[in-house]
């Protein structure tokens, strides 16, 4: 047992996506479907695949070759609009394929942005099987790192996310920064947003890489832990109530 609900959904699964799905490249839209399938090339979350009736053919130049996804073999296509071209970036399934016959895959980070009805969506869709929620707690909450305080809070903004170890939001002034050193890493998630900080800890002369993080500007639905401090369970020791937690295992 992990101690936080597992993913249940296994790769290889499809879903239809009720929601209104479009892509953007250099200006022009791609694909816009209210017609996506959610499909899980493994068991973590989905990718959007269009089908080829809502995809703008103009733009899709092909590549003459074959390339191999998780779930499947496709005729691989390159994006073209304007002065701008991204090779490699779409494959189109055949008759052969099965059940993605008709389905179109772009690769995420090739396209511009990409909506969910009008709202923009990063990183990858959200899965309709998780949950992430932020709630205000009273429980005491220690992080230590080789025996060295980092943190105490008693008033934690805890999050609950699917598939994951609970984290721990605390105040900035609850946290102790001579200990900690500013990271250039930068990450991106789904359900919060775009992080604004990392932090290193220097304890007796080692340098424990990117131990801590902030959101100063989460997505709505993630906004009580705007500006909070969370450390990787992963990375450090946490006792919360007097209880030492187990560490879980880096992915």
């Amino acid at each position: 047992m992990s101690g936080y609900p597992s993913v249940i959904v296994p790769a290889g699964h499809i879903e239809p996506a009720p929601r209104r799905v479009r892509g953007v490249f250099a200006g022009r839209t791609v694909f816009d479907t209210s017609n996506a399938s959610y499909v899980w090339e493994r068991p973590y979350y989905p990718q959007y695949y269009i089908p080829r009736v809502d995809v703008a053919t103009d733009l899709l130049l092909d590549e003459q070759a074959e390339r191999r996804y998780p779930l499947g073999i496709a005729r691989q296509h390159g994006l073209r609009a304007g002065d701008r071209e991204q090779p490699g970036a779409v494959g189109i399934f055949g008759e052969e394929a099965g059940r993605l016959a008709g389905l179109v895959r772009f690769d995420w980070a090739a396209l511009d942005a990409w909506y969910e009805e009008d709202e923009q969506i990063f990183v990858h869709p959200r899965c309709p099987y998780s949950r992430v929620d932020a709630l205000r707690s009273t429980r005491t909450v220690r992080v230590e790192l080789d025996g060295v305080l980092l943190a105490e809070s008693a008033s934690p903004v805890v999050v609950f996310e699917t598939g994951l170890p609970t984290r721990y939001y605390v105040n900035r002034t609850e946290v102790d920064f001579s200990r900690l050193v500013a990271s250039d890493t930068e990450t991106a998630c789904p359900y919060k947003g775009t992080t604004t900080g990392y932090w290193s800890a220097m304890i007796g002369g080692r340098l424990h890489p990117d131990v801590a993080w902030c959101y100063d500007f989460p997505s709505w639905q993630l906004l009580p832990i705007a500006g909070l401090i969370c450390f990787y369970n992963e990375k450090v020791d946490l006792i919360v109530d007097g209880e030492p937690q187990p560490r879980p295992s880096l992915p």
